[in-house]
C-alpha cells in the first residue's frame, strides 16, 4: 500500500502526512493531537518559545495524544552581529517605515533590545521531553547534540532547499530530509547560500535529492491534497507535508481573520517577503509588501520581527489587513476544510483514490 513507507516503519505512524509545524506561536497542541490521533505526524513550531514553555506545550500534547509527534526549532535564530544593529541602520529603517507607523497612530519603537540565541537552551529541554521527532531548519545542530537525539530515540529531520543542503543533512547523519520548496508559505529555511538563491520547485528538489541522496525524502510546499501527496511519493518521497491546508483548520493558532485571508480571494497572490522579520518568507502579499520590495532596509532577523510587532498589533486592532502579513503557501486557493480531522480523511482518501487509478 502507497503509505506504507520507510518513514511510516521509522515513526511507527500510519500515513506518511506530516503537519507543517507552525513558527510564531501560530502551532497549537490541538491540532499537533488531531493530525497525529488520524494517524498522521503532528508538528509543533516551537523557537520563539522558551524553555519552560517548551515543557509545557509537550505536557499539552501528551495529554492528547499518545501517538509520535514533532517539535521543530531553528538551528540559526538571529543574523544580528553581536545580537544588535548599529545606530546608524536603525535609524536607516525607522526613517524607511516611519510612515506606517504614523498612519496607524502608534508611538515609534525604540530600537531593539540586543537578542541572545535561544537555540542551545531550547535543545536541552527537547532532549529531556523526547518527542519521536526533532526537526529543525536554517541549519544543522552539532554533532554532539545529534548523537544525543540518537541515544535518546530521537529521529532527526533537517529541512534543505537546495541539493547541496540535503547532501549536508546526510553527511551529518540526519534521519530524514525535508525538501521544502520555494511554493511553502512560512520562511525559506537556506543554510548553506543566500535564500535568494533557494527558489527551487518542490518536485523539481525532491527529484533532485533523491538521485544523490540515500536517506528518506519528506517533500514540503505546494502540498494540500491527494493528487499533491500521490504525485510527490510517485517521484520518490516517502512522506509529504503539508503546511497551509493545516493553517486553515479552526484548530491552528493562526488568528479567524488569518484563516479568512487564506480562504478568500486574496489567497492567490502570495510574494516573498523580508519587511516583517528580516528573513525571507512567504505570505499574502500586501499593501507593506509591495511598496517595500527586497531592496529597502531592513534589520536582521529578529530584530525586524521586534520593530515590527507593535505595527502588526495596532494593524490587527484597527483592522487594517493590508498591513498584516498573513503566512501562506501558494497553493492556498485549492484549500477548503476547516476541521483537521476532515482534511486529514480527505488526504488519506484522495491519496488511495490516485493510486488506485495509477495501478487500473
Amino acid at each position: 500500500m502507497w503509505y506504507n513507507t520507510k518513514v511510516t516503519e521509522m515513526l511507527g505512524i500510519e500515513y506518511p502526512i506530516f503537519q507543517g509545524p507552525f513558527g510564531g506561536r501560530l502551532s497549537s497542541a490541538e491540532l499537533v493531537a488531531a493530525v497525529s490521533n488520524a494517524g498522521g505526524l503532528g508538528g509543533y513550531g516551537a523557537y520563539t518559545l522558551t524553555p519552560q514553555e517548551i515543557i509545557e506545550v509537550d505536557q499539552e500534547i501528551k495529554a492528547a495524544t499518545a501517538k509520535p509527534y514533532n517539535i521543530n526549532l531553528w538551528v540559526s535564530d538571529t543574523d544580528a552581529t553581536n545580537g544588535t544593529v548599529t545606530e546608524a541602520r536603525y535609524e536607516e529603517v525607522k526613517a524607511f517605515f516611519r510612515p506606517y507607523f504614523e498612519e496607524t497612530n502608534i508611538p515609534f519603537p525604540e530600537k531593539p533590545a540586543p537578542f541572545k540565541s535561544r537555540f542551545e537552551n531550547q535543545v536541552e529541554v527537547i532532549l529531556d521531553v523526547r518527542p519521536k521527532v526533532f526537526s529543525f531548519v536554517f541549519g544543522i545542530p552539532s554533532a554532539d547534540i545529534l548523537e544525543q537525539c540518537r541515544k535518546r530515540g530521537i529521529i532527526t529531520a533537517g529541512a534543505a532547499t537546495t541539493l547541496d543542503e540535503a547532501i549536508a543533512l546526510e553527511n551529518a547523519g540526519i534521519d530524514l530530509i525535508i525538501a521544502s520548496g520555494f511554493e511553502a508559505g512560512g520562511h525559506r529555511p537556506s543554510f548553506l547560500s543566500a535564500t535568494e538563491l533557494s527558489f527551487t520547485g518542490t518536485f523539481v528538489l525532491v527529484q533532485l535529492i533523491r538521485e544523490k541522496v540515500k536517506t528518506p525524502v519528506i517533500a514540503a510546499g505546494g502540498i494540500a491534497n491527494g493528487k499533491g501527496i500521490a504525485a510527490a511519493m510517485t517521484l520518490g518521497a516517502s512522506a509529504a507535508q503539508v503546511g497551509t491546508a493545516f493553517l486553515v483548520c479552526d484548530e491552528s493558532n493562526a488568528l479567524p481573520v488569518h484563516r479568512q485571508m487564506l480562504l478568500s480571494d486574496a489567497a492567490k497572490y502570495t510574494t516573498l517577503s523580508k519587511a516583517y522579520t528580516g528573513r525571507l518568507g512567504r505570505g499574502l502579499a500586501n499593501r507593506i509588501t509591495r511598496e517595500t520590495g527586497n531592496e529597502a532596509p531592513y534589520l536582521p532577523f529578529p530584530l525586524q520581527s521586534t520593530f515590527m510587532s507593535s505595527l502588526r498589533s495596532a494593524a490587527v486592532q484597527q483592522q487594517k489587513w493590508d498591513m498584516v502579513y498573513f503566512w501562506g503557501g501558494q497553493i492556498a486557493p485549492v484549500l477548503k476544510h476547516t476541521k483537521a480531522s476532515k482534511l486529514m480523511q480527505s488526504l488519506i482518501e484522495e491519496t488511495s483514490a490516485c493510486f488506485s487509478e495509477l495501478k487500473a
